[in-house]
């Protein structure tokens, strides 16, 4: 989707992108119910209740309810950057360092042609200092904030938001860590040592998009679907009592003496204010 190359320094290493995910889930269209036939929009103005060809469409930004200021091909010529066709690496920053928050969509970079040897020595040195390096890349005339990082045989370029793209925490209301009891702290500790585990990709699964496709091949078949199970787990917001229900997690799970002893033993690592993203921490060798 994109031919360029890696930059950092006076290095430049000829590269191509690649999407790193797929979209599995089935996708629809809507269809009239009367004779199932495809719908198609128009674009009506809002005034004289017309539709509008593609030829008489300008873009707006509106900067009071209903007022707008017309921007023009030009004016998005002008605020362009000169597309460089690299990615531009800035900085080489700890991954600890990074919030998860600023993390978007993972891409594969793939060595150019000839590159194949410059590409590999980028790679094992990115691995071998453990830092993740932060470059700007531009893609469809935008520009974007990206983290390069060796994961396995791959040199793989995330999407990153820019800072003012957070909202800020202050911004909601979250309780203080007051009136937690150690025993409770205990027993949420055992319920966390009960479900620990490797982390396995593979076993976690899309369950709603599963039960999809056996619907529509049920239909073109003319039979009942054959569904995987419904959750039946408690559902809603209510408060509970938390100290019931973790007692019952723990009594579901065959608490004890094992979840006993590793929900006393100290975590080794800190408790984690953010998930684990793929690739980050321990990388692959």
């Amino acid at each position: 989707m994109w031919k360029g190359s890696i930059a950092f320094g006076l290095v430049n290493i000829p590269v191509e992108l690649f999407s790193a995910v797929r979209d599995h889930r089935p996708r629809f269209r809507l269809l009239h119910a009367k004779d199932e036939s495809p719908v198609h929009y128009e674009r009506v103005c809002a005034v004289e209740g017309k539709p509008v060809g593609w030829e008489d469409l300008v873009k707006g930004y509106e900067y009071e309810n209903g007022q707008f200021v017309v921007l023009s091909k030009d004016d998005f010529k002008t605020a362009a950057l000169e597309k460089t066709k690299t990615v531009d690496i800035l900085d080489f920053v700890s991954p600890d360092e990074i919030d998860e928050r600023y993390f978007e969509t993972p891409y594969y970079l793939q060595p150019g042609k000839g590159a194949d040897r410059a590409y590999a020595l980028l790679r094992e040195a990115i691995r071998e200092s453990g830092r993740v390096g932060i470059a700007k890349i531009i893609l469809r005339d935008a520009q974007h904030l990206a983290a390069v990082e060796a994961i396995g045989e791959a040199i793989v370029l995330t999407m990153m938001r820019f800072s003012d793209e957070l909202r800020d925490l202050d911004d909601f209301r979250f309780p203080k860590a007051t009136g937690i009891r150690p025993a409770e702290l205990k027993m949420a500790l055992q319920l966390i040592g009960n479900l620990e585990a490797k982390w396995d990709p593979e076993k976690y699964t899309d369950e709603y998009k599963t039960n999809l496709m056996r619907i529509i091949e049920a239909k073109l078949k003319g039979r009942k679907p054959r569904l995987l199970a419904r959750d039946t787990g408690p559902k809603g917001a209510e408060v509970i009592d938390l100290m019931a229900r973790l007692r019952a997690s723990l009594e579901g799970k065959g608490g004890g003496q094992a979840g006993a002893r590793r929900g006393s033993e100290t975590p080794r690592r800190k408790a984690a204010s953010k998930p684990v993203r793929k690739g980050k921490g321990k990388r692959a060798a």
